[in-house]
């Protein structure tokens, strides 16, 4: 991704606009066939001074302008005077991001790609994995460890699919001359910017967007929703691979995750990368809403501030998703750490199932108050919660030492997990399937 997004992948998507700019306008007979191959022939990054050109950008606030003078100067003489024909700056850099966009989104869309089938792996693997679920960082019900990655695959396949219909449908050529009219063209501009949309196969906009900027920021937010969803991956692993929990851990590497000081520390460093990465996705995101709000047909400081917020919003983005692909590939799973776990209330985390095999004998508030009870009286002991239910009258009249026990199986309280996660590896499947 890097690569993708560096600054000599921004002057040769540029070079490339002007390329696709000249064949188009040779195409309707605008400029000479002669001129659109000299000028084509010239559009390649290696023959301009790439450090040059940013010194010359703070002149005019564009890179444009210093690229167009220099391709100029490359090209043949007569070829010259067609450089840049009926464009205008915002129109070249506009559509050189689409183009730096769609590079980019195919390296994300990959990685989503190859999470996702980690993922789906992890969620068939582990479907009868017993664990506890958290919530407000407190144990809650039993769950699987299956269904939990199952959670992570179906936000994985939502977000792709997602970043998949803003690739497909919300990138486009930008076209409209100097003030969004395309007057230079003398009536053919219209003409142009479908041949531009060919040459470059990108989608053809109803009218110039120079100051409506949402498909740009459209095409932001869906890569946030992606680091996003690497995040709550990230952000779940490291909770789960604190010592004390223990139920998860990234692969070890020579090399890799360990620490300066402490000879015995294993980092969740894939897991830490990309919470760091997520962090700053979203300041990039917000300068990118922000600068949608943009003076008449063209924006005096908004459209500079994009540039750099949209490229650092590729880079953070890809960067998230190749580490959560890797993460998910390699996260070793510890079962009977999970079991451990799950055990650590004493029986108190099937609570819940006690009050509602009871509520089928007595009143149902007259359950919640005997279980709380008992759930009280084991918390302040220490004692299992199995034997503090078994010594309460009130509660073996009505369940028998089979049905407490029965209610006192986590694998016995899995509600539809089974199902659950069959319907996420379906949708991934499907998606899967569908390209």
């Amino acid at each position: 991704m890097l690569a993708s997004v560096s600054d000599r992948a921004w002057v040769q998507a540029m070079l490339d606009v002007e390329a696709a700019l000249a064949r188009a306008e040779s195409r309707l007979g605008i400029i000479p066939a002669a001129a659109a191959d000299g000028i084509a022939t010239h559009c390649r990054v290696d023959e301009f001074d790439i450090a040059q050109l940013g010194r010359a950008a703070v002149r005019s606030a564009t890179p444009v302008i210093p690229l167009v003078n220099a391709l100029r100067a490359a090209v043949p003489k007569d070829a010259a005077p067609y450089v840049h024909h009926g464009a205008t700056s915002q129109d070249i850099l506009d559509t050189a991001m689409m183009l730096i966009a769609r590079r980019g989104l195919g390296l994300v869309l990959a990685d989503l790609e190859q999470a996702a089938a980690a993922a789906a792996t992890l969620a068939e693997r582990h479907r009868a994995t017993l664990m506890a679920a958290r919530t407000l960082l407190q144990q809650a019900l039993p769950t699987t460890f299956g269904l939990k990655a199952a959670g992570w695959l179906i936000a994985i396949v939502e977000a792709r699919a997602e970043l998949l219909r803003v690739a497909q449908t919300r990138l486009a050529v930008q076209f409209g001359g100097a003030a969004g009219t395309m007057a230079a063209l003398s009536g053919r501009g219209l003409d142009v910017m479908r041949e531009l949309s060919v040459e470059l196969t990108l989608a053809e906009p109803t009218l110039p967007w120079h100051t409506a900027r949402a498909r740009l920021v459209e095409v932001a937010a869906a890569l946030g929703v992606a680091a996003g969803v690497a995040g709550k991956v990230a952000l779940d692993v490291a909770l789960m691979a604190q010592t004390e929990v223990g139920e998860v851990f990234e692969r070890s590497v020579v090399g890799r995750a360990g620490s300066s000081a402490l000879p015995q520390k294993h980092n969740p460093v894939d897991a830490i990368e990309i919470l760091a990465g997520v962090r700053g996705i979203n300041a990039q995101i917000a300068v990118l809403q922000a600068a949608m709000v943009q003076e008449q047909e063209r924006a005096a400081g908004a459209w500079q501030a994009e540039w750099p917020a949209f490229a650092e919003t590729l880079r953070l983005a890809g960067g998230a998703v190749f580490r959560m692909a890797s993460l998910l590939a390699g996260l070793q799973v510890d079962p009977e750490r999970m079991r451990r776990n799950l055990d650590l209330s004493g029986g108190r985390i099937m609570a819940e199932h006690v009050v509602i095999l009871l509520g089928e004998h007595v009143d149902r508030v007259m359950a919640r108050a005997l279980v709380d009870a008992a759930v009280s009286t084991a918390t302040a002991t220490g004692r299992p919660f199995k034997d503090v239910l078994s010594e309460d009258s009130a509660i073996t009249a009505h369940l028998k030492p089979d049905e407490l026990a029965a209610a006192l199986e986590p694998a016995g309280y899995l509600g539809v997990t089974g199902p659950l996660i069959d319907r996420a590896l379906a949708a991934y499947r499907a998606q899967r399937g569908a390209g």
